[in-house]
């Protein structure tokens, strides 16, 4: 149980560095405070344009990347019959601290670009189909929160069809606390798009175009 403490609070604290609150200190402003009054990405686009909304989320992802990165050095040879579960753990870690920051009364982002960075650190397969459903998704609809809560969808699909497949080369022991844990990330971005849920039911879900006027 240490050893998945620990990574967990490795993630929390990479999962601290705001990009889009840092970025929106850069202009002045608290991003908190503008549109849907989250910390990340989405937000960033709609309130500063194109650049910012890229850095953002290349910097949101990237932590989360480093973070398992870190734990795969950590760890790879004193518990390598469970790395991928450690990672799993990280970026778990990386998504709380995202979306709970301490510093800023616990008031972050929705976890979505540091799940993109977790999905990119963690397997190469789910990399390629986690891209394909969220590009088809946004470009066929411009809806990000859709395209989101389906990436949470096929990952967990993916998390057990890969699992019991072997791809991932832990006991079924091991990969029965990896799919609990890919759930409660699942439950939590459900949970953080609730509005977003409600407003798409209601056909009011604000779209979002990639020809907006800011650059």
């Amino acid at each position: 149980m240490g050893v998945r403490i620990a990574c967990l609070a490795i993630g929390y604290v990479f999962g601290l560095f705001q990009t889009g609150y840092l970025l929106g200190r850069h202009y002045g402003i608290d991003i908190r405070n503008y549109g849907s009054g989250n910390a990340g990405t989405t937000n960033m686009l709609r309130t500063k344009g194109k650049k910012a909304g890229l850095i953002t989320f290349a910097g949101d992802c990237l932590k989360c990347v480093l973070a398992l990165l870190l734990v795969q050095l950590l760890f790879r040879e004193s518990h390598k019959d469970m790395v991928p579960l450690l990672k799993i753990y990280a970026a778990a870690g990386v998504i709380l601290g995202h979306n709970y920051p301490f510093y800023l009364n616990f008031r972050g982002g929705k976890g979505i670009a540091a799940t993109a960075g977790f999905i990119l650190g963690f397997d190469w397969i789910m990399t390629i189909c986690e891209a394909i459903i969220f590009l088809v998704t946004f470009f066929t609809t411009h809806y990000v929160s859709l395209g989101s809560l389906l990436v949470y969808a096929g990952l967990m699909v993916e998390l057990v069809v890969l699992g019991q497949m072997g791809h991932f080369g832990m006991s079924q022991t091991h990969l029965y606390e990896l799919y609990a844990v890919g759930a409660f990330l699942t439950v939590l971005a459900y949970w953080k798009h609730r509005a977003n849920i409600r407003r798409l039911l209601k056909g009011e879900e604000s779209k979002t175009l990639l020809s907006s006027k800011h650059k």
